[in-house]
């Protein structure tokens, strides 16, 4: 449950320091990119709590991660790049706490 609560306090915590005056915007578009994880319906189960979801989900490969990095360098998609980075690093690190890992050893 911590997991997902931190998909929406952090980028609260970013808007709040960086994204002030079109806070509104900023944090929709932030938490907005919890989208991405619409390709778990891919998946049987659809949710596994024994399951990495860096590695193994479509959308949550290293290639993906990649370009939403590199979606943080254009003003235009910076904060689709940032939440996507942020909804990625809250994954790795719930794959870090809970299995040891940091992305799926079923790659």
């Amino acid at each position: 449950m911590l997991h997902i609560g931190l998909h929406f306090i952090l980028p609260a915590l970013v808007v709040g320091l960086w994204f002030r005056r079109d806070w509104k915007l900023a944090y929709l578009i932030l938490v907005g990119t919890m989208l991405v994880d619409l390709d778990h319906l891919l998946a049987s189960p659809i949710y596994s709590p024994s399951r990495c979801s860096i590695g193994f989900h479509p959308l949550h490969q290293l290639g993906f991660i990649l370009f939403y990095v590199a979606l943080c360098f254009a003003p235009k998609t910076r904060l689709v790049g940032l939440g996507l980075c942020i909804h990625m690093g809250l994954d790795a690190l719930d794959c870090q706490v809970t299995k040891g890992v940091w992305i799926s050893q079923h790659i």
